[in-house]
């Protein structure tokens, strides 16, 4: 099966949307699915207001149908409902393709946060954008039924894995800090919420990963706060290894990926009982969540490594890739992808 996902988000950006995309692809390789993407690569781009660091691509119509048809896909996946997703929308919509999308961010609170634009006036912009969709999938029940209640329909389930080959916890980086390490990891920004981690009364240090428009301001407002930039790969795995607490203070994360990274490294969790922990940690003894994220922090000083690394072990990316595919293929969309596949024919038969 040819699938082709088309994202707004893209490498060098370094967040769950991208780290998602790239371990599906990786994991439906083995399912007999080939994944390519149609990405911001090659189109002009700009500066996001607001949001210093971040670009967003300005795809042209022709290029965009160049690019489908090139891939023939049996199947098209809208990631995300940026300028690439619009357009790619309207792409298929112009000619009747059936298409699936996923909901992953909260723009619409994203938008509130660093703007005058009411939430509700964003839900509805993404409830249209959704409609289109033969089917939207979502990571989590809970975010299911919020969306739901918020008028979305067509609702499915993709869920989301872990590298626990990459995140290990053996071989911890040395980290020559006062104990306990409270950690977090993200894009440092004013959604993420990191101020509310950080302006908690507790021992040891706290550790911030990431890097973001906020980090200049946060790091002047809390000097004894251990900021380490961006890390990847091993880096990243032995970081997180190294932290007692793993602290996701974000109250807007449909999931939260870097949960299960956490988990996989040995680290407890501590955070909010909102949309994404809830579904991730709920009730097991892998993490604490309170509204007193201080609580919180303090109780999973107490949670059992071995046990956090076992919970992630039960969560591959091979399930989570098996699952976006049977979403695809219970839908037949080759059919209706069966135009593309003849305009590109003869695109290339006249090459």
């Amino acid at each position: 099966m040819r699938i082709l996902v088309a994202t707004d988000a893209w490498h060098p950006q370094v967040n769950g949307v991208v780290r998602t995309l790239t371990s599906l692809a990786r994991s439906a390789s083995a399912l007999d699915a080939e994944i390519e993407f149609l990405t911001p690569d090659g189109f002009p781009s700009m500066g996001v207001p607001t949001y210093p660091g971040l670009r967003v691509a300005w795809p042209n119509r022709r290029e965009i149908a160049k690019r489908i048809e090139k891939a023939a896909p049996d199947a098209i996946h809208i990631a995300t409902e940026g300028p690439i997703g619009w357009s790619v929308r309207a792409y298929c919509r112009r000619r009747k393709l059936a298409f699936t999308t996923s909901y992953t961010t909260r723009f619409p609170e994203y938008i509130q946060v660093r703007t005058c634009i009411p939430a509700s006036v964003g839900y509805a912009v993404l409830r249209h954008f959704h409609a289109a969709a033969a089917m939207t999938m979502v990571a989590t029940a809970s975010l299911k039924q919020e969306l739901s209640a918020r008028g979305f329909r067509k609702l499915g389930f993709w869920t989301r894995g872990v590298d626990t080959d990459l995140f290990r916890p053996d071989e911890p980086a040395e980290l020559d800090l006062p104990r306990p390490i409270f950690m977090t990891m993200g894009r440092v920004a004013v959604e993420k919420n990191i101020d509310a981690f950080l302006s908690l009364d507790l021992p040891g240090t706290k550790v911030v990963i990431g890097d973001g428009p906020q980090r200049a301001e946060l790091e002047r407002r809390y000097p004894q706060v251990k900021f380490l930039g961006e890390k990847t790969g091993k880096d990243l795995s032995s970081h997180l290894a190294a932290a007692d607490v793993f602290v996701f203070p974000s109250l807007t994360d449909t999931f939260g990926v870097v949960q299960l990274e956490a988990l996989a490294c040995g680290t407890p969790v501590a955070a909010f009982p909102v949309t994404g922990p809830l579904d991730v940690i709920a009730d097991h003894p892998i993490g604490a969540l309170d509204t007193n994220l201080q609580n919180a922090c303090i109780r999973a000083l107490g949670m059992s490594r071995e046990a956090c690394r076992n919970f992630a072990l039960e969560r591959s990316w091979e399930n989570s890739a098996r699952q976006f595919i049977s979403n695809l293929t219970a839908l037949h969309p080759s059919r209706s992808l069966q135009p593309a596949r003849r305009v590109a024919s003869r695109t290339a038969a006249r090459g």
